[in-house]
């Protein structure tokens, strides 16, 4: 018996041991059932990178997998399995012809090795890569009994297996769950108790109502504010050794507003790339161009700036493909894509649109003011402040009569030019001047009015900035880096995108960042929508339908329903891309709102609930577990907007590295702003938010970590600012009682228990315990 046929029969066993089926069964797929074993453990050496490929071997690609490599020996002859070089060199004992190699190579199971050789004997079908072909037009299925769409695609994943979904979540965990996700805030009180006393009529009604609330508060834009940050790797500083502080919070101030107008999310794209390229751009799309000066700046001495300006554009570019596409472009900055194709020069296509911007700081006003509405508010502030002057000139005259020489030489010496000018010459600013010297140490009333004409004074003249991107006049050339280094160009390139994808449509002659963006959301673009509904559809249940959030590409995991995220895709561009509509759209489906209790049928057939058939618990995100400790003890500011703020941290922590940082805590309100408004700088964040897993804005981040160790858990019960709470908590159950701060924590009534074993704690002790709560810092 030849070896060939030893191994064609080893293949037929190890096909039926396997899959459990003959060959009969259902035909296998190529993206679903082949593509993820060749991108693991074949495409390094055989795929897109021509200078990698090893015996001229291509394997992801028909036409190369069935021409003869350099061996004169065809890897895969359809049809044939045991005449397909592939499937020997699989099976051989021979280490000398063993694929993939036994050094540095990932083995491949005897599963793996069935399917691919069931699939050549099915013909070696390839197909283009799912995520490349664009958003198919499907219908939700049609479910008895079922009316949501997104249930519809559920329930008939759900049918296959055999598994119901669960029942919809107690009213209680159902209100907390949908405010934490849509605003980042629990429920108060009194919303808790008017949702139950509505749902007892109509629970479906009070729902709606609910969503409709949340959705128009002004606090949506803070809670998905935070969600878009986090891909803009947006911090307040630097980076690097010396990491000092920057301005660019107007930046995030538009980030919040414009999704609380529900900007369309293609214009809210177009914006952020390229804000500065619209006809006659206004303030706000300048600003909105913040979203790429989110890189480092090395500031230490005796530095290449044109090497960190480049290590920016990199980033750039990178950022782009990522948050975009989902797509793992900054692979090509050395060489061609291993896994998908995008070439080493298509990259640098990509690189030159962000290499010809400057980088200014640009004064501002406050994202959203209307200098109409100001400027009349101004000159109300100037007539009424004028008017209190005039009311009290007798008193401010008999001081200034009474200063002798002495007295007049220690005053400021814009006070001493308003004195050497007689009264009826005086402007406006000089007879402040003199008022505060003295009136204003007295008069309240006085402060209050000048503190108001000041404030929009300085709104009117923008005293903000903030970081943008400008196209240069001039125009830098690029080239292709040799191995990614910056040192060593070699052919020019121009602006350009992936072949791969859809043609970039252009009226220049050389095409801008505004074209770039308007490709990316572009009705042809296959990913950008799939990309941006998967993300948001992973803020919900904890993963994404498609789970690599990050890679779309031949490495990335096959959706668990690709037709619910084709439709999604396909109903988030139809609705005008509203961000809004797709929130809604979720949040109301059962799918959403079931229970996340766990179930035996669900952990013994989906253990890791890839099917939905219950909702997931998710750990708070690190801003809205200091969010939830602070409406919880009634300590909450709801100020929006601003320069980042300063709360309390631990002694020491902005002494390490090289320099020491300033941090001096914010008073007053400020000091019990949303965890949203902290001042987060990259090198030393706060540790509060660091310990639950914020991100460091050292580079983008599409999916937070999610871990739970005992330093979060020291961190609730002896943080400085969680002392704060813990006391202002304390002041809670002292005059409310121990079950309204337990309802205000958690968002359920505790039992008969529960009350007793926090009644044996002291005031303080129990306030902590109800902070560090799983059910404090989780989402049900």
């Amino acid at each position: 018996m030849s070896c060939r046929t030893r191994s064609f029969i080893l293949i037929c066993c190890l096909t039926v041991l396997a899959t459990g089926r003959s060959f009969g069964a259902e035909p296998l797929q190529f993206n679903r059932d082949i593509l993820p074993i060749l991108s693991d453990h074949c495409f390094a050496c055989h795929g897109f990178d021509s200078k990698a490929r090893q015996a001229n071997l291509r394997l992801d690609t028909q036409e190369g997998a069935t021409r003869p490599a350099d061996s004169g020996m065809q890897a895969i002859v359809p049809g044939e399995p045991e005449h397909s070089e592939l499937i020997r060199r699989l099976l051989t004992d021979d280490p000398d012809l063993q694929m993939p190699p036994q050094e540095g190579g990932k083995p491949v199971s005897a599963e793996q090795k069935s399917l691919l050789s069931r699939w050549i004997t099915e013909g070696a079908t390839y197909q283009k890569h799912w995520s490349f072909e664009p958003p198919a037009q499907v219908d939700p299925p049609q479910i008895p009994q079922v009316r949501h769409p997104i249930d519809r695609f559920v329930q008939a994943r759900l049918n296959q297996v055999s598994l119901n979904p669960s029942p919809i979540a107690a009213p209680e965990t159902l209100l907390r769950r949908v405010s934490l996700d849509l605003i980042g805030l629990p429920p108060s009180i009194d919303e808790l108790n008017e949702f139950l006393r509505a749902s007892a009529d109509d629970q479906e009604a009070a729902y709606l109502d609910v969503v409709e609330r949340l959705l128009s508060s002004p606090h949506y834009g803070e809670r998905w504010g935070r969600w878009w940050l986090d891909q803009a790797r947006y911090a307040d500083s630097n980076g690097y050794s010396i990491d000092a502080p920057r301005e660019i919070w107007p930046y995030r101030d538009w980030v919040i507003q414009s999704l609380n107008a529900d900007l369309p999310f293609n214009e809210f794209t177009i914006q952020q790339l390229a804000g500065d390229l619209l006809p006659e751009s206004t303030e706000s799309q300048k600003i909105a161009t913040g979203f790429h000066r989110n890189t480092q700046i090395n500031q230490e001495g005796g530095i290449d700036r044109e090497q960190f300006r480049i290590d920016s554009v990199f980033d750039r570019v990178a950022t782009t493909g990522t948050v975009w596409l989902g797509l793992t472009v900054g692979c090509c900055q050395c060489h061609d894509h291993k896994f998908d194709p995008i070439e080493q020069k298509e990259f640098y296509r990509l690189f030159a649109f962000f290499n010809n911007q400057d980088e200014p700081n640009l004064k501002v006003h406050q994202p959203g003011t209307d200098l109409a509405e100001v400027r009349a508010a101004q000159k109300t502030a100037q007539q009424q402040l004028a008017e209190f002057m005039q009311q009290h000139l007798a008193k401010l005259t008999a001081w200034e009569n009474r200063l002798t020489s002495a007295e007049k030489n220690k005053l400021s010496k814009d006070a001493q030019r308003a004195l050497e000018t007689a009264p009826e010459k005086r402007s406006l600013a000089q007879q402040q001047e003199l008022f505060a010297v003295e009136v204003g140490k007295i008069s309240s009333e006085f402060q209050t009015l000048q503190q108001q004409l000041t404030e929009l004074t300085n709104q009117v003249n923008g005293i903000a900035t903030t970081m943008v991107l400008q196209e240069r006049a001039q125009p830098r050339q690029t080239t292709v880096f040799i191995k990614g280094d910056f040192t060593r160009p070699a052919d020019p390139v121009t602006p350009g995108t992936p072949a791969i994808l859809h043609p970039l449509v252009t009226t220049s002659e050389s095409p801008t960042r505004l074209d770039l963006a308007r490709w990316l959301v572009d009705d042809a673009n296959p990913l950008t929508g799939r990309v941006i509904v998967n993300r948001i559809w992973q803020q919900y249940f904890g993963r994404g339908i498609v789970e690599t959030e990050n890679d779309f590409g031949t490495l990335g995991t096959q959706p668990s329903h690709p037709d619910l995220l084709d439709w999604l895709a396909v109903e988030f561009r139809s609705n005008g891309w509203s961000l809004k509509d797709l929130h809604r759209l979720i949040v109301t489906s059962h799918t959403y709102r079931q229970s996340s209790g766990e179930r035996d049928d669900v952990r013994r057939i989906d253990p890791r609930n890839l099917l939905l058939a219950r909702q997931q618990r998710l750990r708070l995100d690190a801003e809205i577990v200091r969010d939830v400790a602070l409406k919880a003890s009634g300590l909450l500011s709801e100020k929006m907007g601003g320069p980042p703020v300063f709360p309390p941290i631990p002694d020491g922590v902005m002494g390490q590295g090289q320099v020491r940082r300033s941090w001096k805590a914010s008073t007053g309100p400020d000091r019990y702003r949303r965890g949203l408004y902290t001042f987060v700088y990259r090198a030393t964040p706060p540790p509060s938010l660091s310990v639950f897993d914020a991100p460091d804005g050292f580079s983008s981040c599409t999916r937070r970590s999610r871990s739970n160790t005992p330093l979060q858990a020291l961190t609730l019960l002896n943080d400085a600012a969680f002392f704060e709470f813990a006391q202002a908590l304390q002041k809670v159950i002292a005059e409310d009682g121990l079950e309204t701060a337990f309802r205000r924590c958690t968002g359920r009534t505790p039992d008969a228990d529960e009350l007793a074993l926090l009644g044996k704690l002291e005031g303080l002790s129990a306030a902590r315990v109800l902070l560090n709560l799983d059910e404090t810092v989780t989402r049900e």
